[in-house]
């Protein structure tokens, strides 16, 4: 057919994930259309204006890493940086970054304008055009607009029986816009977020919008449903926006950046706002304004029964917490700025969907907010999604080829967890259109991976978010190195400029020299007493009254800093002369300490590599040891039925998912060790009886 425009790769929705998909796609070369309903929205923050934070500061980090562009975003308009759970081990720290609402999406369009390659659009996408391999000719579905979306589709009804059992059957060739132009693509990316059927509830008020004040996605989201692919609705919320200048500021705890920000992006020496950080604030219910929603909970839409869907489990409204947590007396909030050019402030923690004259009352318990004034309630929303157990690991749906998903549309909630699979599903798009092998991330490599790989083995009822609890081998996941684990990857496909390139070998020399020189000199009487004076001068960290470090003399520096109570700030002074290279380079930039940024960051991922050397080898092992059974695939062809011994059950889960590995068949909710050595097994049998058929 012939088509009003044509290009290579096609994104629908410019959000994070979209955002993402759509650079990917310009950068590796190919001619990218980024199709949004508002293009002053573009990467618009609707929730919280913050990126990172627990697991997914570790996302950005493989974003950037991999050659996208959230983190470099970030570094540009953040007004408070801070790295989280630094009490704790190094596998958990993440980095955390309030960024200015306005700006984060300026920047944003400012970016995505200059790519070359990259054209974005203003328009609907009201349907998707697809060809049938065996009877070629172009179809698509004009579904009429309903009223209120149902609550379920795609599992039975008309049209399970008309599903298609493999996408070899169909094919993506473009989309039609609302106002009846056709756009063909040999790709097509959906990162849609919340818009599809979106539904806003606000105490008993609801209406359709795919974010407050602006229209839902009706026609796609209708036309999506044609398709076959099972979904669900789900729900998220958010909470009001209150005026500053309405607040009393001196009853809260100031809660401050750090004095030195460790920047989002690898490439980023020195965060835009690194001398003009703003506080945040912290605040706590009473049991006061646990009263008032108990009282009123019966009017909220997720008690009253008005919304059926299921929303996040780990970001619980304010009356899901009161509810579910009744002995607890207070709850924390944070009181959070959305930028440097206005007074709207964020209350973190207080998601809800309950009458407006209620949200008022509860704001008038909270100490300091007695005066506060209200620029915007809270609301919750619900949307469709599509069951990512639909998707390969390349985020390619399995019925429709050349179609990917990416973000809250495959199920998930976050900003974070949207742009690693829009990144992903960009990537592997281009790659598809280019004929070329896709880029798999394993388990083992990327909390990226893990994420994709939990949400194609085992589906999700709630929108899913990422944890660092999530992962197997979180001490090699961790956000200092994961440059070192996913930039070669971005050099491979075209996403690492070679500056950027040549700059990451640099910095992995350096690590690995300095390394080298810490495990082969041994610690002197004199390194010693340079140490002891650092400590005493306050230029380094002390050591308890306990600690007595001559045992270590004559022994390796590296063997010193295996030590729990010995950390790499002390040892500046000794390195310092050890190695001055390390510290003297034309890039680095000042600090308020006494080490630059970027310099303390390397310094503290070599300490971390000595330090817990013996548990990363005792996982490197394991990690092999998965990798032996990722190896061992599951053909195309496998017939499960015929498994004697197998039951309905494991046949029925294995069917759906159609694992690609025995290790992802194991990972697959309900399947038994049992059943995946029988699997194993018949892999062998099966395979021995078409010998004879393939000669």
């Amino acid at each position: 057919m012939q088509f009003t425009e044509q290009f290579d790769i096609v994104v629908v929705g410019a959000g994070h994930a979209g955002c993402e998909a759509a650079m990917a796609a310009a950068r590796m070369g190919l001619k990218t259309a980024l199709y949004t309903l508002n293009v002053d929205l573009i990467a618009q923050m609707s929730c919280n204006p913050a990126i990172g934070g627990i697991a997914k500061g570790h996302l950005v980090r493989e974003v950037d890493a991999l050659g996208g562009i959230m983190g470099e975003i970030t570094d540009a308009v953040g007004i408070q940086f801070r790295l989280l759970n630094t009490s704790r081990g190094p596998a958990v720290w993440s980095p955390r970054a309030q960024c200015d609402k306005q700006a984060y999406r300026l920047k944003m369009r400012e970016v995505l304008e200059s790519q070359p390659n990259l054209k974005i659009k203003q328009a609907e996408v009201a349907d998707l055009i697809l060809e049938d391999r065996y009877q070629p000719s172009a179809i698509s579905h004009q579904p009429e607009r309903v009223p209120h979306p149902s609550p379920f589709f795609g599992e039975g009804g008309d049209f399970d029986s008309q599903r298609p059992t493999t996408h070899d059957q169909r094919q993506i060739r473009g989309i039609r816009l609302r106002d009846g132009r056709t756009v063909g693509a040999q790709a097509v990316i959906i990162t849609t977020g919340t818009f599809l059927n979106g539904l806003i509830h606000c105490g008993e008020q609801q209406y359709p919008a795919g974010r407050s004040g602006e229209p839902n996605a009706v026609l796609l989201g209708e036309a999506l449903k044609q398709l076959g692919l099972r979904g669900c609705r789900l729900k998220t919320g958010t909470p009001p926006r209150l005026d500053g200048r309405s607040i009393d500021w001196s009853r809260f705890q100031e809660q401050p950046g750090d004095a030195d920000p460790t920047p989002f992006s690898f490439r980023t020496r020195r965060v835009a706002h690194h001398d003009s950080q703003v506080p945040c604030y912290l605040a706590w219910t009473t049991p006061e304004t646990h009263r008032i929603i108990r009282e009123n909970v019966h009017r909220s839409p997720m008690y009253s029964g008005q919304i059926k869907s299921i929303g996040p489990r780990y970001c619980p409204s304010i009356e899901d917490k009161i509810v579910k947590f009744p002995d607890k007396a207070t709850h924390q909030l944070f009181l959070e700025p959305e930028g440097l050019n206005t007074h709207e402030i964020y209350v973190n923690g207080m998601s809800t969907s309950l009458p407006v004259e209620v949200q008022l009352e509860i704001l008038k318990t909270i100490p300091g907010l007695e005066t506060a004034e209200m620029l915007r309630p809270g609301y919750a929303i619900e949307y469709d999604a599509i069951d990512p157990t639909e998707l390969e690991r390349t985020l390619e749906t399995k019925k429709i080829g050349g179609l990917f998903l990416g973000g809250q549309i495959n199920g998930t909630s976050g900003y974070e967890e949207a742009a690693c699979q829009g990144l992903m599903a960009g990537i592997n798009a281009a790659l598809k259109v280019k004929n070329a092998p896709p880029l798999i991330l394993d388990r083992t490599e990327a909390y990226t991976a893990i994420l994709i790989d939990d949400l194609i083995s085992k589906g999700t009822n709630e929108p899913y978010r990422m944890f660092t609890s999530r992962a197997e081998f979180r001490l090699h996941l961790r956000v200092d190195n994961a440059d070192r684990r996913l930039t070669p990857h971005g050099c491979r496909i075209g996403l690492i400029s070679d500056a950027a390139w040549k700059d990451f070998q640099a910095k992995q020399e350096r690590l690995d020299s300095l390394r080298t020189s810490l495990e082969k000199t041994k610690l002197t009487s004199s390194m010693l007493e340079i140490i002891t004076a650092g400590v005493e001068a306050g230029d380094s960290p002390a050591l308890s009254a306990e600690t007595d470090l001559s045992s270590a003399i004559g022994q390796p520096i590296a063997q010193l800093l295996k030590r729990p109570e010995v950390t790499v700030e002390q040892l500046v002074g000794v390195l310092r002369e050890l190695v001055p290279a390390f510290f003297e380079r034309n890039d680095s930039v000042s600090s308020v300490v006494n080490i630059p940024s970027d310099v303390r960051n390397e310094l503290k991922s070599v300490e971390t590599e000595i330090k817990y050397e013996g548990y990363l080898l005792q996982q490197q092992r394991a990690i092999e040891r998965l990798k032996k059974a990722e190896q061992r695939t599951i053909p195309d062809w496998f017939d499960y039925a015929s498994v004697s011994g197998l039951s309905r059950e494991m046949q029925e889960k294995l069917l759906k998912i159609r694992p690609r590995t025995l290790a992802h068949a194991s990972r697959i909710p309900g399947v038994t060790p049992a059943a995946v050595s029988l699997v194993n097994v018949y892999i062998e049998i099966q395979s021995r009886k078409r010998a004879p058929a393939v000669v």
